[in-house]
This record gives structure tokens, C-alpha cells and sequence, in this order.
């Protein structure tokens, strides 16, 4: 970037996660310049604060717990430190002096500070050495991630975020998490791994209530008996702190916190990590000055120079198909010459719990609300069914099922209970995508014995006529 205040590139993105790095490298691949805008470290939120670290948390729990369920091992034990340690290289200790690298060498110029839209294909950028404007030739992209939601009950009691959960430094003795979803499960399994004490304080009736029920109740059943008490109708109606600090990431942010609950009581814990949901950061991207709204960029009312991609947009809010949507969008604007996508690109999604659910595509109640109860056929099996997921674990549970449409013979959904369950799932996410049918999919003979003779025990239970 030269020192000029004024500077233009054909691709302005606003946000240097990994959804806006890949618009901008298929952008410059195609023979475009693109100009990159981030008011904090290059590669976002995925890189640094969620699914990096969580996933390099996670990984070392799941081997140690293997090996308390295979005999002929000596049982592993985690070690806090260790582990700690290895989040604090998978993050990069939160240098992002890799990524600026690689932009360079990549050819898209990375601008440094918060960037707001001032009016068409004009972005004002905020950074450490004054203000600047990009302005772009044919399109501005909005990948600016998600930020939590945070109840006001919260208000005062400076309680942990998701960020706070993947750079725990000070583990506390005693967690509340609220919420039952994807982040709540996720941190709850390494903070008990860690030594903390965890209660989970969830809403709803049951946890990862967007997935197949029985997936809910498998992982809750398993968080139990890892020692986490999971509470149920837990709606939070107070929750008070007395000297709340927000004392850095990953620390405890001041004294103990209570936090009563409509139906369940009152508890007490030395912090509190809120994990209820996140939402597109859009609130000071310079919509206003354009006349817009969230609400425009969720619905798509866009004028055709600017685009929206990843958490920022309406798809799912997931990195893999944010990045998914980038390359598709790069692309395009690229001008290249690429066959068409499918009308219906299916979300493949993994929690990294003990045990796993990888799903993707339509829940069995998703398909029935679609095409009515009568038209969609199920096969669930066991998850140690076969003799390769049996022997991935002695105790192998789990379940897996999948959803089919028996007009088109064709599958439409699948999800996968059980250890190591995320490397089944880009199968299931092929046959869906190919719109493969069921019948051609028993010819796909899967090698023995592997976890992939689950697709075979499912096909068998299929009604005859479809297989």
C-alpha cells in the first residue's frame, strides 16, 4: 500500500477472516486486484478464536478418552499445560505476521482498520495511521463475521464469551455455561477436561436441538458421564456479579456470579460463559449510508456491486461453506467460466464432541415438513453396527441414519452419532450433492472393515423397491 490517502482495487473486501481471504485470493487468481480490509488480526475469528483452537482443544481430549475404551493401552490423561500450549501454536500466539505473509505473496493488499461504507464502491478505512479510502471498480464484499448475542441479563456481569472458552489462561474451579448448542457442548467438554466443574444451564429441552433428536440425547448422555451436569428449561432471569472485570481474554473476570433460573434455581460459579447464539456483524459497516438494512443483506436487496458472503450474509453460518460461498463469488466477479452450482448446496456441519455428530442436509422432521409425512423413507442403525466403527471402540454408541426421498431415490440427509463420526460424513455429503441414487449407492462397496460399512447396514434396512 503506498502512502497516499487514496487507494483502488477492482475487489474491496471488508473483513479478513478466511471467507473474505478466499473472495480476495479467487478475485487476484482470476486477474483481478483486491484490496483486503481488517481492523484486527488477519484470519479472524476461525483462526484465532473459534474453530482452530476449539479443534486443537478437542483432539487431545478425544485420543485420551480412546484410549479409556480400548484395552491393550494404557489409559492417556490430559495435562492442562500441554494442552494449552498446543492451542497457543495452533493459533500462532495471535501473530498474524503468517497470514500478512501470505497475502503478500498472494498479491491482495491488506489494509489495516475498521472499514465502513461512505457511498457507491467507497469504503473508509479507520486504522492506526489515520484515515483512508478504498475505493472499488466493480464490487465491495461484506465478510465480516458474526458477534455474539448476549442476553441483557448479562448487563454488568462481564461474562465469558466463545473467545474467553478457546484462550482460557485461568481455568475456574467452578463453570456455568449457558446455552446448548454447537459452542455451549464444545466448551463444555474442554473446560471439564481442564478441571473445571461445568453446569450446563440450556433453555430448551434438549441440546443441539437444530440436529436429529437422538443426537442431543447421545451427547448429553455422554457429557454426564464425563461429570458436567446439564440442566434443561434453564430460562436465566438474573445474573449478578459483584465486581465484574473484564481482566483480559481467557481470565476470570471478577468475583463469583450467581445466576438464577425461572424453573431451575439458583446457582453460583466463579464464571459464567454465555454461548447463546451469534449474529451477523453488521451493525458499523456503512449499510446506513447506503439506505440498508440487516435485514436487506439477509433477504439479498443488494445493489449488484456489493455483496455479502459468510456469517455477514444469509447462508449458513459456518466457515467451510462461508469459504464455499468466497471461491463461488471470487470467481464470479473474475469473470471465469464455471459450471453452475447446484440449486441446493447442502450444509455439512461436525460438532467435535465425545462422541462426535456429523450431519448434513435435511433432519428427518426438516424433509417431512417439506415434502409431507408420507414422502420421505429413514434407515437408522446402530453406530457399532458394523465390525469397523465396533472396533474403533469397544463401546462404540452412537447412531446413523439417513433420510431419503423415495420419488427421486435419492438421499437427502444423514447424520452420524459415534467416535471419529465427522470422517464419514463427506460421503453422505457427495451422495447428496450428486444426487446419487440409493440404488447405484450399494454398488459403492465399502472396504472391510472400515466405519464406511455404516452406509451398507443403512442401504440394507431400505425398503426394496428403493434398493
Amino acid at each position: 500500500m503506498t502512502d497516499t490517502d487514496e487507494l483502488n482495487a477492482d475487489v474491496v473486501v471488508i473483513g479478513g477472516g478466511p471467507v473474505g481471504e478466499n473472495v480476495a485470493q479467487y478475485a487476484v487468481e482470476g486477474g483481478l486486484s483486491a484490496a483486503l480490509v481488517e481492523g484486527e488480526l488477519l484470519g479472524g475469528e476461525c483462526s484465532y478464536y473459534a474453530c482452530m483452537p476449539s479443534k486443537a482443544l478437542l483432539r487431545p481430549i478425544d485420543v485420551a478418552h480412546t484410549t479409556a475404551h480400548l484395552p491393550g493401552v494404557e489409559d492417556a490423561a490430559v495435562q492442562p499445560k500441554e494442552l494449552l500450549a498446543r492451542r497457543d501454536t495452533w493459533v500462532s500466539h495471535y501473530d498474524d505476521s503468517g497470514q500478512v505473509k501470505w497475502a503478500d505473496g498472494a498479491d491482495i493488499t491488506l489494509v489495516r482498520g475498521h472499514g465502513r461504507i461512505v457511498g457507491e464502491k467507497r469504503v473508509e478505512v479507520s486504522g492506526p495511521d489515520g484515515t483512508r479510502t478504498v475505493t472499488a471498480d466493480r464490487a465491495v464484499v461484506l465478510a465480516t463475521g458474526s458477534v455474539p448475542v448476549v442476553p441483557p441479563v448479562f448487563d454488568g456481569v462481564s461474562p465469558w464469551g466463545s473467545r474467553d472458552a478457546t484462550g482460557v489462561v485461568e481455568v475456574p474451579e467452578r463453570l456455568l455455561v449457558v446455552g446448548g448448542g454447537v459452542i455451549a457442548v464444545e466448551a463444555a467438554t474442554w473446560m471439564a477436561a481442564l478441571g473445571s466443574q461445568v453446569r450446563m444451564l440450556v433453555r430448551g429441552p434438549a441440546l443441539l436441538e437444530k440436529n436429529e433428536p437422538f443426537a442431543g440425547d447421545i451427547v448429553r448422555s455422554a457429557l454426564e458421564k464425563a461429570g458436567i451436569a446439564v440442566v434443561l428449561g434453564a430460562d436465566v432471569t438474573s445474573a449478578v456479579r459483584e465486581h465484574a472485570d473484564d481482566t483480559g481474554l481467557g481470565r476470570i473476570h471478577g468475583g463469583e456470579v450467581t445466576v438464577t433460573t425461572s424453573a431451575s434455581g439458583t446457582f453460583t460459579a466463579d464464571e459464567v460463559l454465555v454461548a447463546t447464539g451469534r449474529r451477523p456483524n453488521l451493525a458499523d459497516v456503512g449499510l446506513d449510508a447506503l439506505g440498508l438494512s440487516a435485514d436487506d443483506v439477509r433477504s439479498g436487496t443488494l445493489p449488484e456491486w456489493l455483496h455479502a458472503v459468510g456469517d455477514a450474509g444469509p447462508g449458513a453460518p459456518l466457515t467451510h461453506m462461508g469459504k464455499y460461498e468466497a471461491r463461488v463469488l471470487g470467481s464470479k466477479l473474475a469473470g471465469a467460466d464455471e459450471a453452475p452450482a447446484p440449486a441446493n448446496v447442502p450444509v455439512p456441519q461436525v460438532v467435535f464432541t465425545d462422541p462426535q455428530v456429523a450431519s448434513v442436509g435435511q433432519t428427518e422432521a426438516e424433509a417431512r415438513s417439506a415434502l409431507g409425512d408420507d414422502a420421505v423413507v429413514t434407515s437408522e442403525v446402530g453406530f457399532g453396527t458394523a465390525a469397523g466403527t465396533s472396533l474403533l471402540r469397544d463401546d462404540a454408541d452412537g447412531r446413523a441414519k439417513i433420510v431419503v426421498d423415495p420419488r427421486r431415490g435419492v438421499v437427502m440427509g444423514a447424520t452420524f452419532v459415534g467416535p471419529d463420526a465427522a470422517e464419514l460424513l463427506h460421503a453422505a455429503t457427495i451422495a447428496i450433492v450428486g444426487e446419487v441414487p440409493v440404488s447405484v449407492l450399494r454398488h459403492a462397496v465399502p472396504s472391510y472393515p472400515t466405519a464406511s460399512e455404516l452406509w451398507l447396514r443403512m442401504l440394507e434396512q431400505l425398503p426394496r423397491d428403493l434398493r
